[in-house]
Order: C-alpha cells, then sequence, then structure tokens
C-alpha cells in the first residue's frame, strides 16, 4: 500500500494508530486494536508493532508518518462488547453512553489527562511527524437523542464560572482545553512533531454568525463544541484539514463555497483541503467522464488559492486499489514532481546549515557525488534529508522549480549517472531540517556527465 502512495506522489501518511481507545502500536496503556487481530486485546500472532514498521517504510519512502488519534470514542457500534477487564466497567462514570455507544466524558480533568498521557507515550517512543486528531470531538448530534454530561457539569461546570445556561460553552472550553494540552506537551517533548487536526468542513452558518459560510449545514463550532478556527489563532495546531467532502454546488455544503472561506479565513497557516475520492469522483451516480471534469475542476481551485498548501486524500484504500484510475491520474496529471512538504516556519524559522565540501570522484568506474554536514545548532535543525537538483547547461539554477528535483536521500554520497563526459550539469544540494525548512541556496557543483 505504502508502494502505491509512494508511487502516486504522495509525501505524507495519516494513519489511525487509536480508533476506540485501543492501539495499532505496542502499549502499556491500551489494548491492541480490534481492527488489528480481530478482538479488543488480542496480541498479534507474532511479535510486531505495526506503527513502528509504517513509520520505518514512511521515511524509506520520504513519506511522513502522522499518527492519527480518536481523542474521546470508545465503541463505534451498539452491539461492540467490550472486555471484562476494561476500564470502562471499573470506572463507568468517566463515560456517556450516546446512541448506544460509548464516549470518554470530554468534561472531566480526568479524561483530558489520560488522552494528553496516550499522546505523550506516542510521541516520547516514536519517530512521528505528527499527531492528528479527526473531526470526532463531541459525538454527531443524532435527533430526539442527548448527550448526557449532566453530572460532569454539575460538578466541574459551575466550578468553571459556567452558569446552566452556558453548557455549550463550557463543552467548547472543555475541547480547547484538551487540544492546548496536546499542543504544549508535544512542544516540551519533541518540537519538530506536529499537531493537526481534520474538522469536519463547516465551521459556522451565516445564519450561525456573520463569518459563517453561505451553507446550511452541521458546524462544528455549535453542534461538535469544536472552535478550530480559536485553536489555530492561539497557536494550539500546527495544521487544518477541514473535510470538505462534498461535490461542487451542492445545495446544502458547495465546495467551491467552502475552499473560498477557508482560503479567507486561514490566512498564513497550513491549510490542507480534505478530499473525498469517491464523493469527487462518483459525485451523485455521476459518470466516470462527468466526475473527472468535476474533480479536475476541484483540483484546479485548490491550486489556486493563496493559502491552500495541498491535499489530503480519504480514503488510503481507494488510492491503493486505484479506484476510477484515481492513482495514475494524480501521477500523470497532478503529482508529476516531488513537492516537499511545506516549511513550519512557526516552529522555526532558522534554516539548516548548508552542506559543506561538496566534492566528485571516481570509486572503480563509478563516479559519485559527495558532501559532508556540520553539527546542528539544535534537534530541529538536524537533517532530515538532503535534496539534489540538477540543472542543465544554461538553466537558471531555481530550486523552487520541483522539475529539476531529482532525488532526495538520507545519504551524503550521490552515484552520478554518467554518460559521455560530454553534457555539462550543475549539481545543487539542499538540507532539509525536521519542520521541512530547506537550506537557502544550496551548495552548486559543475559536473560533466
Amino acid at each position: 500500500m505504502l508502494d502505491s502512495f509512494e508511487d502516486a506522489g504522495f509525501n505524507a501518511v495519516v494513519f489511525q494508530v487509536r480508533p476506540t481507545a485501543d492501539a495499532f502500536y505496542k502499549s502499556d496503556l491500551e489494548p491492541w486494536s480490534r481492527f488489528l487481530t480481530g478482538e479488543r486485546g488480542k496480541d498479534p500472532a507474532f511479535d510486531w508493532d505495526p506503527m513502528e514498521f509504517l513509520i520505518e517504510e514512511c521515511h524509506k519512502r520520504f513519506m511522513e508518518f502522522h499518527a492519527w488519534i480518536n481523542p474521546y470514542r470508545v465503541t463505534c457500534t451498539s452491539s461492540e462488547r467490550l472486555p471484562s477487564n476494561h476500564m470502562y466497567y471499573k470506572e463507568s462514570d468517566r463515560f456517556v453512553k450516546f446512541d448506544g455507544k460509548i464516549y470518554f466524558d470530554p468534561g472531566q480533568p480526568q479524561n483530558r489527562v489520560y488522552i494528553k498521557e496516550i499522546v505523550n507515550d506516542i510521541v516520547r517512543r516514536y519517530d512521528i511527524d505528527a499527531i492528528h486528531f479527526d473531526d470526532y470531538f463531541y459525538p454527531y448530534p443524532v435527533k430526539g437523542k442527548t448527550f448526557n454530561d449532566d453530572a460532569s457539569f454539575a460538578l466541574y461546570g459551575q466550578k468553571m464560572g459556567f452558569s446552566k445556561n452556558q453548557r455549550n460553552d463550557w463543552r467548547r472550553q472543555n475541547v480547547n482545553i484538551l487540544i492546548k494540552y496536546i499542543q504544549n506537551d508535544i512542544k516540551k517533548l519533541k518540537p519538530w512533531v506536529r499537531f493537526g487536526i481534520s474538522p469536519f468542513g463547516i465551521y459556522r452558518n451565516q445564519a450561525s454568525s456573520e463569518f459563517g459560510s453561505k451553507t446550511r449545514g452541521l458546524q462544528n463550532y455549535d453542534d461538535l463544541y469544536a472552535d478550530v478556527l480559536r485553536w489555530s489563532m492561539e497557536g494550539w495546531v500546527d495544521y487544518m484539514v477541514p473535510q470538505l467532502y462534498w461535490e461542487i454546488g451542492n445545495k446544502s455544503a458547495d465546495y467551491k463555497e467552502l475552499v473560498n472561506w477557508w482560503d479567507d479565513f486561514y490566512e498564513d497557516k497550513h491549510l490542507y483541503i480534505g478530499q473525498d475520492i469517491g464523493r469527487s469522483l462518483d459525485g451523485e451516480k455521476l459518470s466516470l467522464a462527468v466526475s473527472s471534469k468535476h474533480f479536475d475542476e476541484k483540483m484546479k481551485l485548490t491550486r489556486a488559492k493563496k493559502n491552500v498548501s495541498g491535499n489530503c486524500f480519504w480514503f488510503g484504500y481507494q488510492i491503493y486499489n486505484n479506484d476510477h484510475d484515481i492513482a495514475d491520474v494524480l501521477k500523470d496529471k497532478y503529482h508529476t514532481h516531488r513537492a516537499l512538504v511545506p516549511a513550519y516556519t512557526e516552529i522555526s524559522k532558522t534554516l539548516p546549515k548548508e552542506v559543506i565540501n561538496l566534492r566528485s570522484e571516481w570509486r572503480g568506474n563509478d563516479f559519485y557525488l559527495l558532501w559532508d554536514t556540520e553539527k546542528a545548532r539544535n534537534e530541529i535543525e538536524e537533517p532530515k534529508f538532503f535534496c539534489i537538483y540538477r540543472f542543465p547547461k544554461g538553466v537558471d539554477k531555481d530550486i523552487e522549480n520541483p522539475k529539476y528535483l531529482i532525488k532526495v536521500t538520507y545519504d551524503t554520497e550521490y552515484k552520478l549517472p554518467y554518460l559521455n563526459g560530454k553534457r555539462n550539469y550543475t549539481y545543487v544540494i539542499t538540507t532539509v531540517d525536521r519542520v521541512n525548512n530547506e537550506s537557502k541556496r544550496g551548495v552548486a557543483r559543475k559536473i560533466k556527465l
């Protein structure tokens, strides 16, 4: 699957490592996931850590690994059964049942601390590039059903200064506290690790706020108690991936309207558009010819926006299966050149040191380009990898043009494709650090191949 993602030109993978208070990794805090072994708490058949494996394999392919966590959900269905030794049976007052499913109560401080410990454990032990939350904060509303957090509101809400008619504000504050906790702890442990969120695509409708979008759908702020814009303004998250899964022209939530809204309200932040592959290519049972045009229009729109840094495609199996030739379309039309992940200058603006002692030499019948590195000033500026650009004679050395980026490597050497010694090229080597800052100019060497 990772090979297929690499071939389709992706540079980051978001993988769900904690779907329902369980683990796709070795954890002393939570049981193995039933989605991995078929039974919650059942060990894999052999000694294997899926997350460790995925991190290693993603990095081999120069793709980032973002560990995707669902913070509050404990069960996905009303028929799901928890093992008899589960925390739910020991401390049931920490949970709320809603629509037949079980959730950690976001209003209880001990639950926030617990979720924070889960995140900290992952950040400490694994070489991840980011922690990622999706759109599930307070559960999606269900008509005729009430999320019963009366007990925690009575115990904590009024102590926090919220009156009886301010429960929605209290719920938002509960989520705010968790988000701030997570960001603060990540940056204390490993400041280069990012924190990203993929919220539901509508912040607020215009009917609810003058700052809302021209939509008529579920709202992050009012229905899920997720004040996603505040999180970015306060610097509590490093990137946002709003799930803009609708079609262009959708009557309740027009994709074009929402891309424009997020682009307007998310200036100078890391914004990636969440794309639903099925709805982009199938639409409302559109023919392949029509839906391909629809997809093309979506891609052109996102690429024209100054504040949109890229796209995130859901879900991965459709890329792997090449549904509607989506992987081929991306590879041949949209991802024709390697793209570096944008630099997170909010974490660090200092560029990494350039390589030193760039040279070429023969080793037997092979011709190599080699270089050395200086000691980094801190962990953030340590070389993550090196970029090799090749410019033919007469072409300006423009490292902003991905057309000339021929390879990224962890090595400090590169075997040159020697031809007949009559062609002149300029090779430029740059350094990329742990938050994706690239050294300013690179170091150049002219070579005849």
